[in-house]
């Protein structure tokens, strides 16, 4: 077993040096390779302060005295070739900084990590997979999302479902079950949260030392590979949350890797992330940006994956964000703005869309940052989609107020039109809102224990019907009531029970007539796909408002009564002089609703009202939700 120091295309080595080279993991990390006729192993790791480097591992007793790495001129970068080893070989770098400290890291490029507790590098081939998603992959390069319908689950792996603490399902499994369930309910996407490989489960992911690494807890990464592939099979996409902000502190991480501020800024005040103790990476160097280009690439690349939701770019592009006071910095210009920060999320954007057209890019951004999703020639971030954070605050604490309160705070529910074209939004009721003491969405309600689940049921009607694309995490679908626990699985035995069964009911209907009808999805960035019927009815807090598609012919009527009241007889304003009939009625008793009778079709009449030409007569059963549809029969 020998050390030899392999040739590396020094074009490569200056593209990464200068922050272009966008599939660096085909590079740097432990490949399978072969040099003057020997199979083995090639190692290149980045470490510009390092006094040496060393191979060490399961392979050498863990003692890297005979396998040091040699450094390739003023690249920053080590490499090294080690003799008859392969696949499954478990391995660290033992780093010797400037001081002549020893340190032990994990392969910032491993393709693949030890189960934790243990935090050693494996080394693995993912290019073995044969994959069957061909006629996916195409589909997606002839259909841009904007005008699909996108309703996506949202899905921590470990907690959907476990039978016993911290014994999860395998990726294949999951594969079968989770698809299954997904199929059946009519999603289109899943959302992953993080799969980077992590060692506190309790961060979820979000707080990574294995960016390259899907995490081991759910089998090795060929699993992952065989999920993602399955679900491309059956029509289902797969976004996966990434996290390009930060990263924790665990000594075998990427913090201080060859002794010094690496991949983190050298300015602790805007290296350090106080609120999740964690460090934001240096966005401005140029080998960090070819680290997480390359990785968000890789992603893709190497796994399918159709979309990443970035994580916390509020917090990112804010020098000062949950920062105290004695941290506070400024730019070079006199502001707050982090604007290499600014810069690599045009870069990232610009990148992918280069090498994957298709591919959503969502940022996760509270901030009212402008133009997220305009293009960056005119001086956007470049993302193609966005999370309306402000609809899903407006709404929740909307939703979270007593009905007879509700007149005063009628405005939280339609100021959201007021900029819902401005740029393209998704809207999540995501995993952020169930967490830590915030409670369960159905918990949240108000009322009786049957008005919790009708305002629910509300609740999704018009989030369904409102401009914009669609995220839910686990559980709600059946109206989970604790909020959500990662250690445990979801409480799928409230489905034997009437009002949660009714919810799981509704959820699959509204899921099913949300992919069937264009009016709600195709126009979602435009204008002319909604009209206000009636916003300003805060009295007797009633909405009613139309969505259209591309067909001129084809419109939907969508009212929503958030009052207790019901009305036996209520008009409202519709387009066409046709018969109505509704296509979903939230109150229905299969829902767990109180039934109350409906006809089946309403005639529309000559009688103006709310500005239109026609309108109906409806009864109205409180904290409801209709959706009608027209017949195209014309009034005489």
């Amino acid at each position: 077993m020998a050390v030899s120091a392999p040739l590396l295309a020094p074009e490569l080595l200056y593209l990464f040096n200068n922050g272009h080279l966008f599939h660096a993991y085909r590079t740097f990390g432990a490949h399978k390779h072969e040099y003057d006729g020997d199979t083995g192993v090639r190692f290149v790791v980045w470490a510009p302060k390092a006094r040496e480097v060393r191979a060490v591992g399961d392979f050498n007793g863990w003692n890297g005295q005979g396998h040091r790495l040699h450094r390739v001129g003023s690249t920053g970068v080590w490499a090294g070739f080690v003799s008859g080893i392969g696949e499954g070989t478990s391995y660290k770098y033992e780093i010797i900084d400037s001081g002549g400290h020893r340190l032990l890291k994990s392969d910032p490029f491993a393709f693949r990590s030890e189960l934790r507790p243990n935090t050693a590098s494996i080394v693995a081939d993912l290019t073995r997979h044969d994959w069957k998603d061909q006629a996916w992959m195409e589909h997606k390069r002839k259909n841009p999302p904007y005008e699909r319908p996108i309703l996506t689950y949202e899905v921590h792996l470990g907690a959907w479902r476990m039978e016993e603490r911290e014994v999860f399902r395998t990726y294949r499994q999951l594969a079968d079950e989770l698809l299954d369930y997904v199929v059946k309910m009519g999603y289109t996407h899943i959302e992953i949260l993080p799969l980077n490989e992590h060692p506190l489960d309790a961060s979820w992911g979000y707080q990574a030392t294995g960016y390259y690494s899907a995490t081991s807890r759910y089998g090795p990464p060929d699993g992952l590979q065989e999920l993602v592939d399955r679900c491309h099979q059956r029509g289902i996409g797969v976004i996966l949350d990434w996290v390009p902000g930060h990263f924790c502190k665990d000594d075998h991480g990427l913090r201080r890797f060859d002794g010094g501020a690496l991949y983190e800024h050298s300015d602790s005040r805007i290296a350090e992330k106080p609120l999740w103790g964690t460090l934001a990476f240096d966005f401005g160097k140029a080998e960090v940006q070819s680290f997480l280009i390359s990785n968000a690439i890789f992603w893709l690349d190497v796994f399918h994956i159709d979309g990443l939701r970035v994580d916390a770019v509020a917090s990112m592009i804010d020098l000062n964000f949950d920062k105290p006071p004695e941290m506070h910095t400024l730019n070079r210009h006199g502001g707050t703005e982090y604007l290499e920060a600014l810069d690599f999320l045009r870069k990232l954007n610009e990148t992918v869309f280069r090498y994957h057209p298709e591919t959503l890019m969502i940022a996760e951004d509270s901030s009212a940052w402008p133009g997220v999703t305009a293009p960056t020639y005119l001086g956007g971030l470049g993302f193609n989609y966005k999370w309306n954070m402000g609809w899903m605050n407006d709404m929740l604490r909307y939703m979270e107020t007593d009905p007879n309160d509700r007149p005063a705070r009628h405005h939280l529910i339609t100021f959201s039109l007021l900029y819902a074209f401005s740029e393209n939004y998704v809207l999540p009721l995501s995993h952020d809102e169930v967490v830590h003491g915030k409670r369960s969405l159905l918990n949240k309600m108000p009322g009786t224990y049957d008005e919790k689940f009708a305002n629910l049921r509300l609740f999704y009607g018009y989030w369904m019907t409102h401009p914009g694309k669609k995220l839910l995490f686990m559980g709600g679908e059946f109206g989970q009531f604790d909020e959500w626990k990662d250690a445990e699985g979801l409480d799928w035995l409230l489905l034997k029970y009437p009002l949660h069964a009714g919810m799981h009911r509704f959820s699959r209907d509204l899921n099913a007539l949300y992919r069937e009808e264009k009016a709600l999805w195709e126009r979602d960035h435009s204008h002319e796909g909604f009209q206000w019927i009636d916003a300003d009815n805060a009295g007797q807090s009633v909405l009613a408002f139309v969505r259209r598609g591309f067909d001129s012919k084809r419109h939907l009527i969508v009212v929503c009564n958030f009052s207790r009241r019901s009305f036996p007889a209520f008009r409202i304003g519709v387009p066409t002089g046709t018969l109505y009939r509704v296509i979903l009625n939230s109150d229905v008793a299969d829902y767990g609703g109180s039934g109350y009778r409906m006809p089946r079709r309403i005639r529309a009449t000559r009688k103006a009202s709310h500005g239109l030409p026609f309108s109906i007569e409806i009864p109205l059963p409180a904290l409801s939700f209709l959706l009608l549809e027209p017949d195209r029969i014309a009034v005489e």
